[in-house]
């Protein structure tokens, strides 16, 4: 290979290296700032709900950013709080529902055909319904509320993990070296532990990190239907819901803001999980 050949190569190897760099500089700058909403939301709740009649209805200012509400209570701090709230319900939930996927996709996968016909079955059927309409029969039985939204969207949100899972430890299964370590006499334990685990580990890590802005979106969703999280509580999905009668009137800063928020902190979150994937992925090499 000629000068120029290694020269293109170099600065390809470069370029990738760069790559990489500003992607994982990316992903921490997106965590801190999703941590700096979560815990100033944490430590304006009680901000959140101060009333003041006095400056009732004030559009967005320097002192106000986005404006109060007909009570004369701070849209910041309520939105802040709001996605707080939804941060914490989404995470707890997603995790929980991850687990889910990674118990019953490798019980589908190493269980034989009884346990794969009869998970792959639940599987399809969960994706056959509307999460939106599972998560709203859920969360009313449990009686509504935090708790209700949490079960409801962990139980709602593991089927596609739970698929992928499945899928690639069948594939990770048929491969060479598990095969050797087999004829070595190395336990299925010891196969599980050093030759499956570590290659699902990625995806599950990605699969996780994506279901959060499901998580996030769904609570909110079902929050402003009306079956989530109380009135009481500076919940995005309730702020957004007690917006809508008062657009008609003008107070567009009501709505305006606390969704653009709730957009902001789900694309977020989905281009974490975008990038994760990206960094993880061994096919992922050209960035």
């Amino acid at each position: 290979m000629d000068k120029t050949g290694h020269m293109t190569i170099a600065a390809h190897t470069a370029g990738r290296r760069n790559g990489r760099q500003w992607m994982w500089r990316f992903l921490l700058v997106a965590v801190l700032l999703l941590a700096v909403v979560a815990v100033s939301g944490i430590c304006l709740e009680e901000q959140a709900v101060v009333t003041d009649f006095s400056r009732k209805n004030l559009p967005p200012c320097l002192k106000y950013l986005f404006g109060t509400d007909w009570m004369g209570r701070d849209m910041l701090s309520r939105t802040l709080a709001g996605l707080s709230t939804s941060i914490r319900i989404g995470v707890l939930a997603s995790a929980v529902s991850a687990v889910i996927a990674l118990f019953l996709g490798t019980a589908a996968a190493v269980g034989g055909k009884w346990a794969d016909g009869i998970i792959s079955w639940c599987i399809d059927l969960m994706m056959g319904v509307p999460h939106i309409v599972l998560l709203l029969l859920i969360s009313y039985a449990l009686g509504k509320g935090e708790k209700g939204v949490i079960v409801g969207v962990a139980l709602t949100h593991w089927p596609n993990l739970a698929r992928v899972i499945r899928g690639e430890i069948l594939q990770v299964r048929e491969a060479a070296y598990v095969g050797i370590a087999k004829q070595l006499g190395k336990s299925p334990w010891y196969i599980a532990r050093w030759h499956i685990f570590p290659q699902i580990l990625p995806q599950f890590l990605v699969g996780l990190v994506l279901l959060f802005p499901h998580a996030i979106l769904h609570e909110a969703s079902i929050t402003f239907l009306g079956f989530g999280l109380p009135p009481e509580k500076p919940a995005i999905g309730v702020i957004l819901s007690e917006s809508m009668s008062y657009l008609s009137t003008g107070k567009w800063w009501l709505a305006l803001f606390p969704g653009l928020a709730l957009v902001g902190v789900v694309i977020l979150f989905d281009r974490i999980g975008s990038g994760l994937k990206a960094l993880l992925d061994p096919s992922s090499a050209q960035l």
